[in-house]
């Protein structure tokens, strides 16, 4: 069976587009030569060439670059039970059919709405099954690299979720920085209001009803339209952590027509 794999990840990087520094320390095979014979009596030159291998050393936090958040990270209580954090979520949840939805049509500047859902899935002719992973490309991964990234985003609406949620989906992905309104909107609304419903409430009703977010896509206007796919996005086994850094692939099936290269059939 022929296949073409998508990626749908952002690299991991210092990027002016994360909150918190992303730091890559580069350990060279020359000073991996020289970690490698410390205390052994051996030198570097022991090594064919005074080289031997190389290593990086990173930090970051549990949600730099694109990741999937756990119940956990939305409070300690999920659907009248402790959260499950990233290490505890089954892993049937982060493979298997997959759809996307696309919004990035739109000239609004508020939250994804439940009418652009439906409306996306009557244009694109699709349905949605229990147990389907729903990714939403509304365009703001175009800002990847900039300072714009973590504040000119559209972000999902609560009841977009609560809608999704109703047909029995579990993990739900998007191309922005953050799965609701930008910080800056969410807090001045509290300041009008004092409604405390208006700060990251798809986060909180994810302390009512138990699903994943996979937060800071990329590529999802690479996806099909009309048709399904498969997804892969397990993320990394972090204990006790409420979210986890994840390489997020689709998989189209039957994509490749049969080459030949040499006169050998691939």
């Amino acid at each position: 069976m022929n296949h073409k794999f998508i990626d749908l990840s952002l690299p991991l990087e210092n990027s002016k587009s994360e909150p918190e520094p992303v730091v890559i320390d580069y350990v060279t095979h020359r000073e991996g030569a020289c970690i490698l014979t410390k205390n052994t009596g051996l030198s570097p030159d022991s090594f064919v060439d005074g080289l031997a291998v190389n290593l990086e050393r990173i930090r970051l936090t549990s949600h730099s670059g694109t990741h999937v958040d756990a119940p956990l990270h939305y409070g300690p209580i999920s659907q009248n039970q402790k959260s499950k954090s990233i290490d505890e979520m089954p892993l049937h949840l982060f493979f298997g059919q997959a759809l996307m939805l696309d919004c990035s049509g739109s000239e609004a500047k508020e939250t994804v709405q439940p009418d652009e859902i439906e409306d996306a899935l009557e244009s694109q002719q699709l349905s949605i099954v229990p147990g389907d992973i729903v990714l939403i490309h509304t365009g703001a991964d175009k800002l990847w690299g900039s300072a714009e990234y973590f504040t000119d985003f559209r972000g999902i609406s609560l009841e977009a979720t609560e809608k999704l949620l109703d047909f029995g989906v579990k993990v739900i992905g998007v191309d922005c920085f953050g799965f609701d309104a930008p910080f800056q909107k969410m807090i001045d609304a509290y300041k009008k209001t004092h409604d405390q419903s208006v700060l990251w409430p798809c986060h909180m009703i994810g302390r009512k009803r138990e699903y994943c977010q996979i937060e800071r896509l990329t590529n999802l206007s690479l996806l099909p339209r009309e048709s399904k796919f498969l997804l892969s996005c397990f993320p990394i086994k972090l204990k006790g952590c409420g979210a986890g850094p994840s390489r997020v692939v689709a998989i189209i099936e039957n994509h490749f027509p049969k080459q030949t290269l040499s006169g050998v059939i691939l």
